[in-house]
């Protein structure tokens, strides 16, 4: 994957700290949790509550990967001619279109099965919009990183889950209010304020903007800490997405809750996700790692076992806060050790891997479409299931090489 790097020097980099510029694109975290969070949140509203075309949800996520792969292409292209704050401004603008367009396929003219169909072109857009943004945002926020990397990865992460929970809490909130389309009007604006601001915005010239070769990339990436990492993310962000595109369709189908509880419940998830990650960063220095990621495992299982045989709305809520707080540390337990062996902060390495980790997010969903469609809606909660001790393994693995790792280096 092509991707554009930045080689500040110390002088510039005190000048970049200075200017509002990275912060600003920090704040875009918050947009990127929104674009990416919104398919699993708005099924209900197309309707898919009461149908079980599964494979057609799939086929969505396909889309959805689709765009966002796609971004690797279009994104380097941006950033060396346009800047980062142009970019910046038309992914956030190709964002609100996109929702516009699958508004404009959500009117009652247009039959359930036309506008499915009509959909993944809008669905594809929002993905490129998400992928683009992600790629300019990694390269903003370098500077920052570089003075404080806990505190811009801690801040980054909960900008977009805070972006994740209000787009399923605004759903659930309008689903009875509003039609879909007007739903997809509504979220539309908030994108476009971004671009607007954006647009507005200055960004310091930071650097030069060069094309790292491909080659060299694919080297970094292909070390062994480095796939590890990788995978850990990939599976993880694959069971967390597993749940955050299907728990509504999971919810109505299979325990008869309404489709605005269910989005709800869905926003209860990104909290719990949320919240959990913030209290990650108190308790990792006071809990050995190795018991905390036993502790989550096991809790994963558990509540993915209660929401497979739960019959009543407690025991969903209970089993998503459960799953909530048992994927909560996984996260911040990966980032510690990527900064350990990763210091010198490089947007490629980081944007690389993030986008592996987001690519396996969206396989899930993608992969439970055929699943759902063969097994039926059950069989939500077996990938995360399997996922969880999946990541468990890996996390061993990744532990055991960082000890061969530091073991071999010079005292």
């Amino acid at each position: 994957m092509e991707t554009a790097d930045i080689h500040p020097r110390a002088p510039e980099d005190a000048g970049l700290l200075a200017s509002p510029g990275p912060r600003k694109a920090l704040a875009g975290f918050f947009v990127s949790g929104m674009l990416l969070a919104f398919l699993g949140a708005i099924l209900p509203s197309w309707g898919h509550h009461l149908l079980s075309d599964y494979w057609m949800v799939g086929v969505y996520f396909v889309a959805l990967l689709a765009g966002l792969t796609s971004a690797s292409r279009i994104a380097p292209c941006l950033l060396r001619n346009k800047g980062i704050g142009a970019t910046l401004a038309i992914s956030c603008a190709s964002a609100s279109a996109s929702l516009l367009i699958l508004a404009f396929f959500s009117l009652a003219f247009f039959p359930p099965a036309l506008a499915a169909w009509w959909r993944l072109p809008g669905i594809a857009l929002l993905g490129c919009a998400a992928g683009v943004l992600h790629t300019a945002i990694f390269h903003a926020i370098s500077p920052v990183y570089r003075h404080d990397p806990a505190a811009t990865v801690n801040l980054g992460g909960a900008l977009f889950g805070f972006g994740c929970f209000t787009v399923a809490l605004l759903i659930s909130r309008m689903f009875y209010m509003y039609t879909a389309a007007a739903i997809q009007i509504w979220l539309a604006l908030i994108p476009g304020f971004f671009a607007i601001a954006y647009a507005r915005a200055r960004f310091a010239p930071c650097a030069v903007t060069l094309i790292q070769p491909p080659h060299e990339l694919w080297a970094e990436l292909r070390s062994p800490d480095a796939v590890l990492f990788s995978l850990v993310l990939f599976f993880q962000f694959g069971n967390e997405w597993a749940i955050a595109g299907w728990l509504p369709l999971f919810l109505s189908q299979r325990l008869g809750l309404s489709p605005s509880t269910s989005i709800l419940i869905l926003a209860l998830y990104w909290l719990a996700l949320l919240v959990g990650r913030i209290a990650a960063q108190w308790i990792l220095p006071l809990v050995r790692h190795a018991r905390l990621l036993a502790g989550c495992v096991l809790t994963a299982v558990f509540a993915c076992v209660i929401l497979i045989a739960t019959d009543n709305q407690f025991g969903a809520v209970t089993g998503v806060l459960l799953l909530g707080g048992a994927f909560a540390p996984i996260y911040p337990l990966v980032v510690e050790r990527i900064g350990k062996r990763f210091p010198d902060y490089h947007p490629g390495l980081y944007n690389g891997i993030f986008s592996f980790a987001i690519a396996g997010g969206l396989l899930a969903p993608c992969a439970l479409g055929y699943f759902a469609w063969l097994f039926g809606v059950r069989a939500v909660m077996g990938l995360p299931l399997a996922g969880s001790v999946i990541v468990f393994v890996l996390l061993v693995l990744a532990w055991l090489e960082a000890r061969l790792h530091w073991s071999s280096q010079p005292q």
